[in-house]
Formats: C-alpha cells, structure tokens, sequence
C-alpha cells in the first residue's frame, strides 16, 4: 500500500500506525519527527503532478483542510482520494478509523483506544467558562460554529462565545473580542503562532491560556494527551 497523507493529522496517525505506508505528504506534516517521505508542497497548494509520480494508491485529506480544486485535480489525475471531515471528538475517531483501515490495517492501534479512552470522561470544570479563541491577527479571527477544537473545548467544560457565529472562522474586531468579556482567551500556537510576547498584551487584565494547536486541533495520537494538556493549560491561567 502507498499513501499520500495531505492532512498533518493524518500523516502522524498514518505514519504511527503503519510504518513504510505513506511514501508522500505536505510540508506541514511535522510529526513523527524525522519522516522520511517526499514533501508534496502545502495542504493548500499541493503540487499534484508530483503526487501523480508518486504512484499512490490512495491519497488522504481533509475537506476544511484541502481545496476542493486540488482535489478534483487529483482525482482526474487518475488517483483514488478519501476525504474526511472532523467536526467533533467522536467524528474524529469515526474518521481515524476509517483511514487507517483504507490505509491497510488490520487491527485498531493502541493509541487509537487510548484516546477514545481519555476524552471519555475527561476531566472538566465544575462550572462551565466561557472563552474567545482567536486562531489568527492582522486580522483578528476566532473560532466561530461547528468546528472541531470548539467541541474539544466544550468537552473539558469550556463555551467558546461565538458557537453560534454564522462562519466557522469569523473576522471580529479586537475591540469586540474585549468587549465580550470572556472568562478566559485561549491562545494557541497554530495557525497563528501566539506566544507569550506576541497575543496576551491584546486582552489586558483577561486570563489568557497559551495552548498547544496540536492538542487542540489536531485529530491523531495527540487526542490520547490532549485532555490532560489542554486541561492543564486552562486551569493555570485562572489561577
């Protein structure tokens, strides 16, 4: 089997789960560390004639994270494509599954149990919160409704305040963000970087969670850690 991963996600739980499968994936696909594989471009802007060279037997993506232009690409380049779509936790197991047994597997890994195993009674506030969560400045962007790290944070007792935002990725002004007065800013480090010198001086005086984009918004081996992470993370900025 030869896969092509175009989803960072996938690729780790791919990479983890079936070693010498993926032959490709994007320049984006960080993790495992040291992945011997050919880099096929962005997830935005793959570079389809040389995933074609590639010879995949499939091709893995994402249907928020991928183009659908790309797609159609590779597809009438003769290539089979599975798209997934991850809105939830438990989407994302369905999801994972799934790939990995058009990928080759024969048995669930073990990681996949334990994550499904961690988000089953995680450890969440006693009274619920509410957060803004910004994913990019310049401008400002935040999580807005259906969206997946949104269920991951409602899961550990956290209510973003723009679930019910019309867009999935909305465009607010800062100074609506500040007005909202949110118990809380979750700040993570991907897509936008944010670090301690470069997002919390924007919320003077709101408790401001730096958090990992991986445990927040990725669907894979990180989802067995993720609970803990991001718990701990939000409950030292409301110290």
């Amino acid at each position: 089997m030869r896969v092509v991963s175009l989803v960072p996600s996938l690729t780790e739980a791919v990479a983890v789960s079936l070693p010498g499968v993926l032959v490709g994936a994007t320049d984006w696909c960080a993790r495992p560390a040291g992945l011997g594989v050919t880099r096929i471009g962005g997830t935005k802007n793959p570079a389809v004639d040389r995933i074609a060279a590639l010879a995949p037997d499939l091709v893995i993506a994402n249907e928020e994270e991928n183009r659908g232009p790309d797609l159609a690409a590779l597809r009438a380049a003769g290539l089979e494509v599975l798209v997934t779509e991850v809105r939830d936790v438990p989407q994302a197991f369905r999801e994972l599954a799934r790939v990995l047994a058009e990928c080759g597997a024969r048995s669930r890994p073990r990681w996949l149990d334990e994550a499904e195993e961690a988000w089953a009674a995680p450890d969440r506030f006693d009274a619920r919160r509410t957060a803004v969560v910004p994913i990019w400045r310049r401008p400002w962007m935040v999580l807005g409704r259906d969206t997946f790290a949104g269920d991951v944070l409602a899961r550990l007792g956290v209510d973003h305040l723009y679930t019910a935002h019309e867009e999935r990725y909305p465009k607010v002004p800062l100074e609506e963000l500040r007005a909202a007065a949110p118990d809380l800013v979750v700040l993570p480090d991907e897509p936008y970087r944010f670090t301690p010198d470069d997002g919390p001086e924007a919320f003077p005086g709101l408790p401001c969670a730096l958090v990992s984009g991986r445990h927040l918004t990725w669907y894979g081996p990180s989802l067995a850690e993720a609970p803990r992470a991001l718990g701990g993370a939000l409950r030292a900025a409301l110290r």
